[in-house]
């Protein structure tokens, strides 16, 4: 049966890729079960996948800000808490892993490498970083050194852009400063997720690398994953927008990872239930009704792509502000069957954007002096992307 193994950890080959803003404790605990019913129905009694939590920054947890211990709290039911952690500064970095160990607070540690957004890239981060090999050497080594164990990973892109690749350098640097697994999205920073990812690039990483390669871009679907899985070797798969408004993608995902034809197809009632589900778990997890509904809003829309709705339903559902209301609006709409327009690729694909990096940034593959000194500045300390 396909399997991941990270460090000490063996779970189903699917992970659940931090999002910012969409992978929270009650986003997470939705893919989780839908996963578990996915084991159910093939038979595996092992742990159904890896579900990330979203991006937090380092600087932002060493400060304790009191939002990104919010959002570093696990899914009650998980059982491997999985945190992705945005750094650019050494010492910082490892200081973050260095609490998460110490307190306790994760099974598995991810560092965000691939971010392509403006405002992280402009300051050398995210999908920038890896053209600073002796940048990101310190950074991978400093979170290896203080891992305690815990198994970190590495997710990133293919580079820059086409004449600006990194992702076999990292690799390289990544496997030999003891990274358990690395993830590649098969876009450059300036694709954004524009065109279509190049799985070249993944079977390219699987050849290089000695440790497990996962695969992200472009999954919408069992068969999708199960095409990457054939076209790259890889040793998982690692899916983002194909989730959102669907956490039942995970029951197809795991259940075909292990044999199982069988596939979700949930009615409009189903999907109502998963929203005040959902709806459930953001309060738990907020604490505050209000906070909760609008948090929930941005995920109403993506549930109900492809359902007969009318757009008057849709604008009442994007303003709710209680548990009731929210029912209450659900229950006006008639049950329908699963329909097809629901399924599909996900998300704002978009344009190649222009690429966004400090000054000189390309110059050299090496930190200069001047951007060396630049660098803590760059640490930013608001989680979320």
């Amino acid at each position: 049966m396909p399997e991941l193994t990270i460090g000490p950890l063996t779970v189903t080959d699917v992970v659940l890729a931090p999002m910012a803003g969409v992978t929270n404790p009650p986003f997470r605990r939705l893919c989780r079960e839908a996963g578990e019913q996915g084991a159910r129905q093939a038979g595996y009694d092992g742990i159904s996948g890896l579900y990330v939590c979203e991006m937090v920054t380092t600087r932002a947890l060493v400060e304790r800000h009191p939002e990104t211990l919010r959002m570093i709290e696990p899914d009650p039911g998980d059982p491997i808490r999985s945190i992705q952690l945005y750094g650019v500064e050494p010492k910082t970095v490892g200081a973050a892993v260095n609490m998460l160990v110490d307190e306790d607070r994760a099974d598995h540690i991810d560092l965000n490498f691939g971010c392509p957004v403006p405002k992280v890239t402009r300051r050398g981060g995210g999908a920038a970083l890896p053209w600073k090999l002796d940048l990101f050497e310190s950074i991978v080594s400093a979170a290896v050194a203080n891992s305690g164990g815990i198994p970190i990973t590495v997710k990133t892109r293919v580079g820059i852009d086409a004449y600006h690749e990194t992702y076999r350098d990292a690799g390289r640097i990544a496997q030999d400063a003891g990274i358990a697994a690395m993830s590649l999205h098969g876009r450059t920073m300036t694709q954004h997720y524009a065109g279509r990812a190049d799985w070249d690039t993944i079977a390219t990483l699987v050849e290089d690398l000695d440790i497990p390669v996962l695969g992200n871009g472009d999954l919408f679907s069992a068969d999708d994953a199960r095409a990457m899985r054939e076209h790259t070797g890889c040793a998982g798969i690692v899916v983002g927008r194909g989730c959102q408004g669907r956490p039942w993608i995970f029951t197809d995902l795991v259940a075909d990872s292990h044999g199982s034809t069988v596939r979700a197809r949930p009615t409009f009632r189903d999907v109502a239930a998963t929203i005040h589900r959902h709806a459930e778990y953001s309060i738990e997890h907020f604490g505050d009704e209000l906070r909760a509904m609008r948090e929930l809003r941005k995920h109403i829309t993506w549930y109900l792509r492809g359902f007969s709705v009318g757009g008057e339903r849709r604008r009442d559902l994007a303003l709710v502000t209680t548990l009731a209301e929210l029912d209450e609006r659900l229950a006006d709409i008639p049950d329908q069957d699963y329909p097809d327009a629901a399924d599909g690729p996900r998300g704002r694909a978009g344009t190649e954007k222009r690429p966004h990096l400090p000054e000189f940034w390309l110059d050299s593959r090496q930190l200069s002096a001047e951007q060396q000194l630049k660098i803590q500045a760059a640490e930013v300390n608001i989680s979320g992307g």
